[in-house]
């Protein structure tokens, strides 16, 4: 058991009621999940506010509760501390409560709009590798060592994010990479955790049904490098407009990689195809099975962070060049009869646009590109006629279809996509709202040397509609129904 007053270490407070010296068993912002002798921190979500359920924990057996506003009635039996920010107040609980678990390890953060996960995940791989004990926070999964678990949210509440931690300290892990969203920075759940480098990747326009703006979302994300200690490195993608702008009050130790300026970490595109890139890194030349100028830059991340991490140069080339590309990021597969399918997690104007730019530097001109893609639902819908106007540009065909619509209609969706296609470019569009459909008409108009590019979902392996999730993997999909035209 921990005692309350130990476990509110750093946390701002500004009154109390009660004592501080009570013990407790557990600390939960989910008043169902409250048992007996535990403290509630009352969260102001965007769906509900923890604050309304006070009681209801108290019931369950809670003998504390943290709270930004204090109740009108307090009971005598129980403890109330009220602080500012219950998310923060909650970061900081997290951790203690944990022991401060990102201390015994070597914890560093990836933030941007993409490459996040493409760029932790291969740091994962790197130094799993290499022999280490490695640990991954990510998009796709949760890795304790060899140990995976499943995750919905890119960066997980604090309470789970120390959890893992403290689980990764107990079996040996020296080092973890971590995915940072800018929700996750928004909301305090990487607060109180010790960095020992952070990562920039890139930013585009995202998130912005949550960000009041594209500067707000930007300034979120700097926030991020503003926090890390001056023990702690900062390396950002100086190619990037933003780039240099996330560094600018760190106090981390600074380092830059890019491959258009002169930089710390320099990368050249010396040969790309569908087989993979070779690569000039700092004048050391590497073959890698990864495609696409994009994943130059996610590889130089890669190596700038193990560089950094006192990984020794010509190991780091040699592991760079045995890494395996990760699932629905620029997945390539190629059918029997030679229709070459990838499936790619692009649901960003960004994203999407360095996917098809990347697939028309590499392809011949003679053969279709045929572009799967839709939008997901309750997101920012601003960005949906801007991926119609990119996927019209730069495909021979396009079929807009159904993403994860959640609660929303579907159609009214690909109506959104529709209106931002050129008039131009309306001739080589079709709109199928089933995607299984939408896939299924895709490679009944491929033929040999065609591309068909799935994007949006990558390595999801189910639709969300109406809050209910179905099987539904991309990949096996195509990979099925190409079986099918084959025979």
């Amino acid at each position: 058991m921990k005692v309350l007053k130990d476990i509110l270490y750093k946390v701002s407070i500004e009154s109390v009621k009660g004592s501080t010296a009570i013990e407790l068993n557990h600390i939960h912002f989910d008043s169902r999940l409250v048992t007996n002798q535990d403290v509630f921190v009352a969260i102001r979500g965007v769906a509900a506010d923890g604050h309304m359920f006070i009681d209801a924990a108290i019931s369950k057996g809670a003998t504390a509760v943290v709270c930004e506003d204090l109740p009108s009635e307090l009971a005598p039996e129980i403890t109330y501390v009220q602080v500012k920010d219950t998310r923060e107040a909650l970061a900081y609980m997290a951790s203690n409560f944990y022991d401060n678990p990102s201390t015994n390890l070597q914890l560093v953060g990836v933030t941007g709009t993409n490459g996040k996960t493409t760029v932790s995940s291969l740091l994962y791989q790197l130094f799993k590798t290499l022999g280490f004990k490695v640990g991954l926070i990510s998009t796709v999964t949760i890795k304790v060592n060899d140990k995976e678990f499943a995750t919905k949210l890119t960066t997980p509440d604090s309470l789970t994010i120390n959890s893992y931690l403290k689980m990764m300290n107990e079996v040996g892990v020296e080092f973890c990479f971590m995915e940072v969203s800018s929700h996750g920075i928004a909301q305090h759940r990487t607060l109180g955790l010790d960095f020992a480098g952070g990562i920039f990747t890139n930013l585009s326009q995202d998130h912005l049904d949550y960000h009041s703006s594209f500067a707000e979302y930007r300034d979120v994300k700097k926030r991020f490098f503003d926090q890390l200690s001056k023990d702690a490195f900062a390396i950002t993608n100086i190619d990037d407009r933003n780039g240099n702008y996330m560094l600018q009050n760190t106090k981390a130790k600074t380092y830059g990689y890019g491959v258009k300026n002169l930089t710390d970490y320099k990368v050249k595109i010396l040969e790309k195809s569908f087989s993979g890139l070779k690569l000039n890194i700092n004048g050391n030349e590497v073959w890698s099975r990864f495609i696409g100028d994009f994943n130059a830059y996610n590889l130089l991340a890669v190596y700038a962070a193990a560089d950094l991490l006192d990984v020794e140069q010509l190991e780091n080339l040699q592991t760079l060049s045995q890494l395996k590309p990760v699932d629905g990021r620029y997945q390539h597969h190629i059918s029997e009869t030679g229709i070459h399918v990838i499936v790619d997690y692009a649901h960003t104007p960004d994203a999407l646009k360095n996917v098809l730019q990347t697939t028309n530097d590499i392809r011949t001109r003679n053969e279709e590109l045929i572009t799967v893609v839709g939008c997901g639902g309750d997101r920012d819908k601003t960005k949906r006629p801007l991926m119609g106007k990119i996927a019209g540009n730069l495909s021979t065909k396009v079929i807009f279809t159904s993403d994860n619509p959640r609660t929303e209609d579907p159609d009214e969706i690909i109506n959104d996509i529709e209106k931002g296609v050129e008039p131009q470019d309306i001739f080589k569009t079709l709109s199928i709202t089933s995607r299984q459909q939408a896939i299924k008409t895709a490679c009944s108009l491929a033929k040999k040397g065609d591309i068909i590019l799935i994007a949006g979902k990558g390595h999801e392996t189910y639709q969300e509609v109406h809050g209910k999730r179905s099987d539904f993997d991309d990949l096996k999909i195509v990979k099925e129904l190409l079986a099918q035209f084959n025979k």
